[in-house]
């Protein structure tokens, strides 16, 4: 069986309702072929196993079937089960640190667990609250499946109890369950891919090759496009304000709605501004920053700039971007009072 031995613990943190026992949902003709197939697959897989149907069965979660683009997803209707459960405060690093330590990188290498959140164990005690029911039976959760709520922390977890020297070197970043291996030379990059290799064989993990990427100089990863000391705008996560059409009538009853060729012009060079987002770059702790603010009756913005040496030549660049509107109470402020609480407020978010 594929995967790693950790065990899962679910805890209910109080006496659960009826609501926890229902039935399976109506089906239509064609979503019952769904749950058929794949809940022989998970069985194959090891993944589920037949209910025993002696025991008395406490907990019964029906399954959703999703269709999109012909292709189906079942997974089950978890909810009511996830607000019994006690929460599990495992830290996961945030995106924003994991992408400051890419810094100084070459090549990168980008790894994507295959059916991640089934490579948990679940442990004995805690399956009578994995159980689905569809119309062909009730099954039990052998491996964490998706849909919980602390599956996050609990496959952060077990990443980390896996590759703790790794990650203390700092050139491996795990979140979840995306990995990247960070390398200055190609050399280096492929002796750091064989030590991942070999933790993930140790404990019979695999990855997809699939969604997987080796030895990029740029790539996307956690959502941005990384390379080397930059960080730039993933185009797929902006489409959708590029195929936005200007609007074509009034929000309000009273407002008469022109479209003029001024207008025009503003709505394309807004969405020109958002969909074309300045490369940002990766902060250099051992160097100066510099912070530009700016407070309006509307609201506050902060940038966070640092000069650095790039291809040889010093080049000041953006780290980040903040903003917030302004509440009703700041509304009356003066303007050293709005400039002071911009300050403030920057530097508590940068803290």
């Amino acid at each position: 069986m594929f995967g790693h031995e950790v065990d899962i613990i679910i805890t209910i943190e109080r006496t659960y309702t009826p609501l926890l026992r229902r039935p399976a949902y109506p089906e239509s003709p064609k979503s019952r072929e769904a749950p058929e197939i794949h809940i022989k697959e998970l069985l194959d897989l090891g993944v589920i196993r037949n209910g025993d149907n002696n025991a008395e069965v406490e907990i019964t979660t029906p399954v959703i079937v999703a269709w999109h683009n012909g292709k189906y997803r079942m997974v089950g209707d978890l909810r009511a089960l996830n607000t019994y459960t006690v929460p599990d405060s495992y830290p996961i690093q945030k995106i924003q640190i994991s992408l400051t330590q890419i810094s100084q990188a070459v090549y990168i290498s980008t790894m994507y667990a295959l059916e991640g959140f089934h490579q948990n164990v679940v442990t004995p005690r805690a399956r009578k609250y994995l159980r689905i029911i569809v119309h062909c039976g009730v099954y039990e959760y052998l491996r964490m499946p998706f849909g919980i709520k602390n599956e996050p922390s609990h496959f952060q977890r077990m990443m980390n109890e896996i590759f703790p020297e790794e990650l203390s070197e700092g050139w491996l970043i795990i979140y979840i369950d995306d990995t990247l291996v960070c390398s200055g030379t190609l050399k280096e990059h492929i002796y750091r891919l064989s030590r991942f290799f070999n933790g993930i064989k140790s404990v019979k993990m695999r990855i997809s090759l699939k969604k997987s990427h080796f030895g990029f100089k740029e790539l996307k990863a956690l959502g941005h496009v990384v390379f080397g000391l930059s960080l730039g705008i993933d185009k797929k996560k902006v489409a959708a304000v590029l195929l936005k059409p200007m609007p074509q009538n009034k929000t309000k009853s009273y407002t008469v709605f022109e479209k003029t060729v001024d207008r025009v012009k503003a709505f394309e060079s807004l969405r020109k501004a958002l969909t074309t987002a300045p490369l940002l770059l990766v902060p250099e702790f051992k160097l100066p920053f510099k912070l530009y603010i700016d407070a309006s009756g509307d609201g506050l913005g902060s940038e966070l700039h640092q000069l650095q040496i790039i291809n040889d030549k010093p080049v000041e660049g953006p780290i980040c971007f903040r903003s917030r509107q302004i509440k009703p109470t700041e509304a009356r402020y003066g303007e050293s009072q709005m400039e002071c609480l911009c300050l403030v407020w920057a530097l508590e978010k940068l803290n």
